[in-house]
Protein backbone atom coordinates (compact mmCIF):
# COMPACT_ATOMS: atom_id res chain seq x y z
CA UNK A 1 0.00 0.00 0.00
CA UNK A 2 2.98 2.45 0.43
CA UNK A 3 3.18 3.00 -3.55
CA UNK A 4 -0.43 4.76 -2.96
CA UNK A 5 0.80 7.28 -0.58
CA UNK A 6 0.72 10.17 -4.03
CA UNK A 7 -2.84 9.57 -4.11
CA UNK A 8 -5.61 11.59 -2.29
CA UNK A 9 -6.84 10.11 0.48
CA UNK A 10 -10.29 9.21 -1.04
CA UNK A 11 -8.41 7.41 -4.25
CA UNK A 12 -6.44 5.56 -1.53
CA UNK A 13 -9.72 3.97 0.09
CA UNK A 14 -11.23 3.38 -3.60
CA UNK A 15 -7.95 1.55 -4.24
CA UNK A 16 -7.77 -0.37 -1.56
CA UNK A 17 -11.14 -1.86 -1.75
CA UNK A 18 -10.81 -2.78 -5.17
CA UNK A 19 -7.66 -4.97 -3.77
CA UNK A 20 -8.99 -6.19 -0.95
CA UNK A 21 -12.10 -7.34 -3.71
CA UNK A 22 -10.31 -8.42 -5.82
CA UNK A 23 -8.02 -10.50 -3.34
CA UNK A 24 -11.06 -11.84 -1.86
CA UNK A 25 -12.44 -12.85 -5.60
CA UNK A 26 -9.42 -15.12 -6.42
CA UNK A 27 -9.29 -16.42 -2.68
CA UNK A 28 -13.08 -17.38 -2.85
CA UNK A 29 -12.20 -18.92 -6.86
CA UNK A 30 -9.19 -21.24 -5.32
CA UNK A 31 -11.61 -22.42 -2.78
CA UNK A 32 -14.10 -23.15 -4.71
CA UNK A 33 -11.81 -25.08 -7.37
CA UNK A 34 -10.35 -27.23 -4.71
CA UNK A 35 -13.48 -28.15 -3.36
CA UNK A 36 -14.94 -29.19 -6.65
CA UNK A 37 -11.28 -31.21 -7.57
CA UNK A 38 -12.31 -32.26 -4.09
CA UNK A 39 -15.59 -33.77 -4.63
CA UNK A 40 -14.55 -35.20 -8.47
CA UNK A 41 -11.98 -37.39 -6.44
CA UNK A 42 -14.25 -38.66 -4.33
CA UNK A 43 -16.77 -39.67 -7.27
CA UNK A 44 -14.10 -41.11 -9.14
CA UNK A 45 -13.01 -42.94 -6.03
CA UNK A 46 -17.06 -44.30 -5.60
CA UNK A 47 -17.37 -45.08 -9.00
CA UNK A 48 -14.03 -47.01 -8.66
CA UNK A 49 -15.07 -48.99 -6.04
CA UNK A 50 -18.41 -50.04 -7.03
CA UNK A 51 -16.99 -50.85 -10.64
CA UNK A 52 -14.99 -53.37 -8.40
CA UNK A 53 -17.67 -54.51 -5.70
CA UNK A 54 -20.45 -55.07 -7.88
CA UNK A 55 -22.00 -58.06 -9.49
CA UNK A 56 -23.44 -57.96 -12.75
CA UNK A 57 -26.91 -56.38 -12.69
CA UNK A 58 -29.72 -56.44 -13.86
CA UNK A 59 -29.61 -60.45 -14.38
CA UNK A 60 -30.78 -61.17 -17.99
CA UNK A 61 -33.85 -63.72 -18.21
CA UNK A 62 -35.21 -62.60 -14.98
CA UNK A 63 -38.85 -62.68 -15.71
CA UNK A 64 -40.18 -61.46 -12.19
CA UNK A 65 -37.89 -58.23 -11.87
CA UNK A 66 -38.45 -54.84 -13.85
CA UNK A 67 -37.12 -51.37 -12.47
CA UNK A 68 -38.84 -48.14 -11.55
CA UNK A 69 -37.63 -44.64 -12.30
CA UNK A 70 -38.69 -42.03 -11.00
CA UNK A 71 -38.55 -39.20 -13.35
CA UNK A 72 -37.61 -35.34 -12.56
CA UNK A 73 -33.60 -34.82 -12.09
CA UNK A 74 -33.57 -38.54 -12.12
CA UNK A 75 -34.03 -39.28 -15.59
CA UNK A 76 -34.63 -36.03 -17.11
CA UNK A 77 -32.94 -32.72 -15.90
CA UNK A 78 -35.31 -30.89 -14.13
CA UNK A 79 -39.42 -31.22 -13.59
CA UNK A 80 -41.17 -32.47 -16.50
CA UNK A 81 -44.17 -30.10 -15.41
CA UNK A 82 -41.59 -27.04 -15.47
CA UNK A 83 -41.44 -27.85 -18.57
CA UNK A 84 -44.85 -29.01 -19.68
CA UNK A 85 -45.75 -25.13 -17.48
CA UNK A 86 -43.51 -23.48 -20.48
CA UNK A 87 -45.31 -24.87 -23.25
CA UNK A 88 -48.84 -24.28 -22.01
CA UNK A 89 -47.24 -20.54 -21.74
CA UNK A 90 -46.23 -20.28 -24.91
CA UNK A 91 -49.74 -21.32 -26.31
CA UNK A 92 -51.33 -18.74 -24.07
CA UNK A 93 -52.75 -21.43 -21.46
CA UNK A 94 -52.77 -18.58 -19.22
CA UNK A 95 -52.64 -14.72 -18.61
CA UNK A 96 -49.06 -13.00 -17.37
CA UNK A 97 -51.85 -11.80 -14.53
CA UNK A 98 -51.43 -15.38 -13.14
CA UNK A 99 -47.53 -15.00 -13.67
CA UNK A 100 -46.70 -13.62 -10.12
CA UNK A 101 -49.10 -16.46 -8.24
CA UNK A 102 -46.99 -19.21 -10.14
CA UNK A 103 -44.04 -17.99 -9.50
CA UNK A 104 -43.66 -17.45 -6.41
CA UNK A 105 -45.27 -20.88 -5.56
CA UNK A 106 -42.09 -22.27 -7.98
CA UNK A 107 -39.87 -19.78 -6.40
CA UNK A 108 -40.57 -20.61 -2.67
CA UNK A 109 -40.72 -24.33 -3.78
CA UNK A 110 -37.08 -24.72 -5.48
CA UNK A 111 -35.57 -22.67 -3.16
CA UNK A 112 -36.72 -23.56 0.47
CA UNK A 113 -36.19 -27.60 -1.21
CA UNK A 114 -39.19 -28.55 1.23
CA UNK A 115 -42.45 -29.86 -0.31
CA UNK A 116 -44.56 -27.93 2.41
CA UNK A 117 -48.30 -29.41 1.82
CA UNK A 118 -50.56 -25.96 1.88
CA UNK A 119 -48.01 -24.40 -1.27
CA UNK A 120 -48.29 -27.50 -2.85
CA UNK A 121 -51.58 -27.50 -2.61
CA UNK A 122 -51.91 -23.85 -3.60
CA UNK A 123 -50.02 -24.97 -6.70
CA UNK A 124 -51.98 -28.07 -7.97
CA UNK A 125 -55.15 -25.86 -7.18
CA UNK A 126 -53.97 -23.09 -9.25
CA UNK A 127 -52.68 -25.11 -11.73
CA UNK A 128 -55.91 -27.42 -12.24
CA UNK A 129 -57.70 -24.68 -13.11
CA UNK A 130 -55.93 -23.64 -15.75
CA UNK A 131 -56.66 -26.87 -17.67
CA UNK A 132 -59.92 -27.67 -16.74
CA UNK A 133 -62.58 -27.50 -19.53
CA UNK A 134 -59.70 -29.09 -21.69
CA UNK A 135 -60.13 -31.78 -23.84
CA UNK A 136 -57.42 -34.94 -23.14
CA UNK A 137 -56.86 -35.36 -25.92
CA UNK A 138 -55.60 -31.76 -26.90
CA UNK A 139 -53.27 -31.78 -24.01
CA UNK A 140 -51.92 -35.08 -25.07
CA UNK A 141 -51.04 -33.42 -28.57
CA UNK A 142 -49.52 -30.69 -27.26
CA UNK A 143 -47.89 -32.80 -25.05
CA UNK A 144 -45.95 -34.49 -27.61
CA UNK A 145 -45.38 -30.98 -29.34
CA UNK A 146 -43.63 -29.98 -25.53
CA UNK A 147 -41.32 -33.49 -25.29
CA UNK A 148 -39.46 -32.17 -28.31
CA UNK A 149 -39.27 -28.22 -27.67
CA UNK A 150 -38.44 -28.79 -24.17
CA UNK A 151 -37.57 -32.36 -23.01
CA UNK A 152 -35.59 -34.50 -25.22
CA UNK A 153 -32.68 -32.59 -25.10
CA UNK A 154 -33.01 -32.69 -21.35
CA UNK A 155 -32.53 -36.62 -20.28
CA UNK A 156 -29.74 -38.08 -18.70
CA UNK A 157 -27.28 -39.93 -20.64
CA UNK A 158 -26.54 -42.16 -17.74
CA UNK A 159 -29.72 -42.68 -16.54
CA UNK A 160 -31.19 -43.82 -19.75
CA UNK A 161 -28.08 -45.95 -20.35
CA UNK A 162 -29.52 -47.95 -17.23
CA UNK A 163 -32.99 -48.01 -18.29
CA UNK A 164 -31.22 -49.54 -21.61
CA UNK A 165 -29.91 -52.43 -19.56
CA UNK A 166 -32.98 -53.54 -18.09
CA UNK A 167 -34.71 -53.60 -21.06
CA UNK A 168 -31.99 -55.37 -23.02
CA UNK A 169 -31.89 -58.07 -19.70
CA UNK A 170 -36.01 -58.56 -20.57
CA UNK A 171 -37.38 -56.71 -17.80
CA UNK A 172 -39.86 -53.78 -18.06
CA UNK A 173 -39.22 -50.23 -16.92
CA UNK A 174 -41.58 -48.41 -15.31
CA UNK A 175 -41.57 -44.21 -14.71
CA UNK A 176 -43.00 -43.31 -11.00
CA UNK A 177 -43.34 -39.59 -11.16
CA UNK A 178 -46.00 -36.87 -9.49
CA UNK A 179 -46.16 -35.60 -13.23
CA UNK A 180 -49.11 -36.06 -15.35
CA UNK A 181 -49.80 -39.28 -16.62
CA UNK A 182 -50.37 -38.13 -19.65
CA UNK A 183 -46.63 -36.22 -19.95
CA UNK A 184 -45.04 -39.26 -18.04
CA UNK A 185 -46.70 -41.57 -20.65
CA UNK A 186 -45.50 -39.78 -23.67
CA UNK A 187 -41.99 -39.37 -22.29
CA UNK A 188 -42.29 -43.11 -21.10
CA UNK A 189 -42.95 -44.18 -24.76
CA UNK A 190 -40.27 -41.59 -26.52
CA UNK A 191 -37.82 -43.76 -24.39
CA UNK A 192 -38.95 -47.04 -25.50
CA UNK A 193 -39.98 -47.74 -21.97
CA UNK A 194 -42.93 -49.32 -20.50
CA UNK A 195 -44.99 -47.34 -19.43
CA UNK A 196 -45.41 -44.78 -16.75
CA UNK A 197 -46.94 -44.49 -13.67
CA UNK A 198 -48.57 -40.60 -12.83
CA UNK A 199 -51.00 -38.31 -11.42
CA UNK A 200 -54.08 -38.75 -12.37
CA UNK A 201 -56.24 -35.85 -12.87
CA UNK A 202 -60.49 -36.27 -13.46
CA UNK A 203 -61.81 -36.27 -17.02
CA UNK A 204 -65.56 -36.65 -17.89
CA UNK A 205 -66.45 -37.81 -21.48
CA UNK A 206 -62.71 -36.80 -22.19
CA UNK A 207 -62.44 -33.22 -20.60
CA UNK A 208 -60.88 -32.08 -17.03
CA UNK A 209 -62.75 -31.38 -14.63
CA UNK A 210 -60.19 -29.67 -12.58
CA UNK A 211 -59.99 -31.89 -10.07
CA UNK A 212 -57.08 -34.99 -9.11
CA UNK A 213 -58.80 -38.67 -8.73
CA UNK A 214 -56.96 -38.83 -4.96
CA UNK A 215 -53.70 -37.19 -5.02
CA UNK A 216 -50.52 -36.62 -6.31
CA UNK A 217 -48.43 -39.87 -6.91
CA UNK A 218 -45.60 -38.64 -5.00
CA UNK A 219 -43.74 -40.19 -1.65
CA UNK A 220 -45.53 -42.96 0.02
CA UNK A 221 -48.45 -42.82 -2.57
CA UNK A 222 -45.42 -43.83 -5.30
CA UNK A 223 -44.62 -46.60 -3.08
CA UNK A 224 -48.29 -48.19 -3.35
CA UNK A 225 -48.31 -47.44 -6.56
CA UNK A 226 -45.16 -49.71 -7.31
CA UNK A 227 -46.55 -52.21 -4.99
CA UNK A 228 -50.18 -52.78 -7.04
CA UNK A 229 -48.26 -53.03 -10.40
CA UNK A 230 -46.07 -55.38 -9.24
CA UNK A 231 -48.54 -57.59 -7.56
CA UNK A 232 -50.49 -57.54 -10.95
CA UNK A 233 -47.57 -58.33 -12.73
CA UNK A 234 -46.68 -60.86 -10.85
CA UNK A 235 -43.58 -59.51 -10.19
CA UNK A 236 -41.26 -60.13 -7.14
CA UNK A 237 -40.34 -56.75 -5.75
CA UNK A 238 -36.70 -58.39 -4.16
CA UNK A 239 -35.61 -58.55 -7.42
CA UNK A 240 -37.11 -55.52 -8.71
CA UNK A 241 -35.06 -51.86 -8.90
CA UNK A 242 -35.75 -48.16 -8.43
CA UNK A 243 -34.02 -44.91 -8.86
CA UNK A 244 -34.50 -41.60 -7.17
CA UNK A 245 -32.66 -38.59 -6.71
CA UNK A 246 -35.08 -37.50 -4.27
CA UNK A 247 -35.32 -38.42 -0.43
CA UNK A 248 -38.83 -37.98 -0.44
CA UNK A 249 -39.02 -41.46 -2.71
CA UNK A 250 -37.17 -43.39 0.21
CA UNK A 251 -40.74 -45.23 0.91
CA UNK A 252 -40.30 -46.67 -2.66
CA UNK A 253 -36.58 -47.56 -2.85
CA UNK A 254 -36.40 -49.21 0.13
CA UNK A 255 -39.45 -51.50 -1.35
CA UNK A 256 -37.33 -53.21 -3.89
CA UNK A 257 -34.08 -55.08 -3.96
CA UNK A 258 -31.66 -52.62 -5.69
CA UNK A 259 -32.23 -49.48 -4.74
CA UNK A 260 -30.29 -46.59 -6.93
CA UNK A 261 -29.38 -42.85 -5.73
CA UNK A 262 -29.36 -41.25 -9.11
CA UNK A 263 -28.02 -37.46 -8.57
CA UNK A 264 -28.95 -37.74 -4.96
CA UNK A 265 -30.07 -34.44 -2.48
CA UNK A 266 -28.06 -34.37 0.60
CA UNK A 267 -30.68 -36.33 2.70
CA UNK A 268 -30.85 -39.39 0.13
CA UNK A 269 -26.66 -39.11 -0.15
CA UNK A 270 -26.53 -39.16 3.48
CA UNK A 271 -29.08 -42.44 3.25
CA UNK A 272 -27.50 -44.38 0.82
CA UNK A 273 -24.56 -44.02 2.08
CA UNK A 274 -25.45 -45.25 5.50
CA UNK A 275 -26.98 -48.67 3.70
CA UNK A 276 -23.94 -49.27 0.70
CA UNK A 277 -27.34 -48.20 -2.15
CA UNK A 278 -25.47 -47.91 -5.73
CA UNK A 279 -25.01 -44.11 -5.86
CA UNK A 280 -24.54 -42.41 -9.80
CA UNK A 281 -23.94 -38.64 -10.05
CA UNK A 282 -24.20 -37.53 -13.73
CA UNK A 283 -24.29 -33.59 -12.46
CA UNK A 284 -21.15 -31.87 -13.09
CA UNK A 285 -20.90 -31.13 -9.31
CA UNK A 286 -22.41 -32.53 -6.52
CA UNK A 287 -24.62 -29.15 -6.06
CA UNK A 288 -24.95 -28.51 -10.02
CA UNK A 289 -27.81 -26.24 -10.07
CA UNK A 290 -31.55 -27.57 -9.50
CA UNK A 291 -32.08 -27.77 -12.99
CA UNK A 292 -35.78 -26.91 -12.93
CA UNK A 293 -35.06 -23.44 -11.61
CA UNK A 294 -35.43 -21.16 -14.44
CA UNK A 295 -32.51 -19.04 -15.73
CA UNK A 296 -35.11 -16.09 -15.76
CA UNK A 297 -37.36 -15.54 -13.20
CA UNK A 298 -40.39 -14.56 -15.33
CA UNK A 299 -42.08 -16.63 -17.79
CA UNK A 300 -39.88 -19.98 -16.75
CA UNK A 301 -40.74 -19.75 -12.97
CA UNK A 302 -44.23 -18.80 -13.91
CA UNK A 303 -44.40 -21.83 -16.14
CA UNK A 304 -42.73 -24.19 -13.37
CA UNK A 305 -46.00 -23.70 -11.01
CA UNK A 306 -48.41 -23.56 -14.05
CA UNK A 307 -46.90 -27.07 -14.94
CA UNK A 308 -47.66 -28.29 -11.46
CA UNK A 309 -50.94 -27.28 -11.80
CA UNK A 310 -50.99 -29.39 -14.77
CA UNK A 311 -51.10 -32.55 -12.91
CA UNK A 312 -53.49 -33.73 -15.40
CA UNK A 313 -54.32 -37.42 -15.67
CA UNK A 314 -55.42 -40.39 -16.84
CA UNK A 315 -58.97 -40.41 -17.99
CA UNK A 316 -61.85 -40.85 -15.75
CA UNK A 317 -65.07 -41.97 -17.32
Amino acid sequence: MAALGWLTPRRRSATARSVLAGEAAAEAARKSSRELEELQALQAREAEAEAAEEPEFPVAGDERAAAFFDLDNTVMQGAALFHFGRGLYKRKFFQRRELARFAWQQTWFRLAGVEDPEHMQDARDSALSIVKGHRVSELMTIGEEIYDEYMADRIWPGTRALAQAHLDAGQKVWLVTAAPVETATIIARRLGLTGALGTVAESVDGVYTGKLVGEPLHGPAKAEAVRALSAAEGLDLSHCAAYSDSHNDIPMLTLVGHPYAINPDAKLRKYARERDWRLRDYRTGRKAAKVGIPAAAGVGALAGGTAAAVALHRRRR
